[in-house]
């Protein structure tokens, strides 16, 4: 019996297999943003890794962990001295005058201070180079067992005391709604540039939880991006739906030093809580997504979010 068997059989509802239609006329997997009716458990209907051991750095093993729990960390991917280049970029991106009024650039619902930096690859060079090192690229490419285009890359600022976290998503959820992207078939690294503690706002996942896609309520108002990047409150689960997930998967945090990286599934059920202690934390985030699942129009949005947030340049990376 499946992840969504169990629960539905828990909400009394055993139909799970409901699958909406494309905007282009086509089936519709993955369903979101209901106006109406009882959101449901989706069985995943995509392969999660789609390489083979032979195509790249991972192994068997660590191919067959990351199908199970939907994420992997690698401690030390990029060196201390690495670290420091990049923590010195994060703080020249900060200071930089002409970036002040640009729309990439998120601000703190309640603070003002900066939250995150979107589209780094092509505001920062040396983040560009990152996106492309065989460490990262050769990765992205082995679990989607394709090239890839970056469909979405940024920093994130989590300062000391004032650090404010994302509440439990998909990120599938929101690129399927409201960019286009077809299937989940996609995976984010995140490279930490501080340490990660349990208690200085690191992420949580909710392991295994990738098998399940969760429809959320609620219509995807215009322009929602705008909003959504600062504080998320269409395409979130229910608490419901987030307690049953978390009951049957279990909650793991990614914690390390800085120079660790996390590659973590597309559809995987994640969030972070505010940081409130000294300790800053702060990360590059790089989205892959395969060449072979490029965006259409969006399955429930009336339009695609920008191009620094969801790009429609699908042109493969290289090394």
């Amino acid at each position: 019996m499946t992840l969504a068997d169990r629960f539905s059989e828990m909400s009394g509802n055993a139909d799970v297999s409901f699958r909406g239609a494309y905007p282009n006329g086509g089936t519709d997997a993955y369903p979101t943003r209901l106006s109406a009716g009882e959101p449901q458990l989706l069985d995943r209907l995509d392969p999660v890794v789609q390489g083979s051991a032979a195509d790249g750095p991972f192994d068997g093993e660590e191919l067959a962990a990351h199908e199970d729990k939907g994420y992997t960390i690698l401690e030390g991917l990029i060196t201390p001295a690495e670290v420091q280049g990049y923590w010195q970029e994060l703080g020249r991106l900060l200071s930089d005058s002409s970036l002040k009024t640009d729309e990439r650039v998120v601000t703190e619902k309640s603070s003002g201070e900066v939250r995150s930096i979107f589209d780094v690859h092509r505001v920062s060079e040396l983040v560009g180079r990152l996106a492309r090192d065989p460490r990262i690229l050769d990765r992205a490419q082995q679990l989607l067992g394709s090239e890839v285009y970056l469909h979405q890359s940024r920093v994130n600022y989590m300062p000391g005391f004032r650090g404010n976290g994302f509440y439990w998503h998909s990120d599938f959820e929101t690129w399927h709604a409201e960019d286009g992207m077809p299937r989940p078939r996609a995976v984010s690294c995140s490279i930490a540039l501080t340490d990660n503690y349990p208690y200085n706002g690191g992420l949580m996942v909710m392991p295994g939880s990738h098998r399940t896609f969760v429809q959320c309520l609620g219509e995807t108002p215009d322009d929602h991006y705008r909003a959504s990047l600062k504080e998320q409150e269409i395409g979130v689960p229910r608490e419901d739906d987030i307690t049953k997930l978390a009951a049957s998967c279990g909650i793991d945090q990614f914690t390390g030093p800085a120079g660790s990286a996390l590659f973590f599934d597309s559809n995987i059920m994640h969030g972070s809580g505010n940081n409130i202690t000294p300790y800053p934390r702060s990360n590059i985030f790089l989205v892959f997504n395969s060449v072979e699942n490029t965006p259409v129009e969006p399955f429930a949005a009336s339009s695609p979010r920008p191009e620094f947030i969801g790009a429609r340049d699908v042109t493969p990376l290289r090394r």
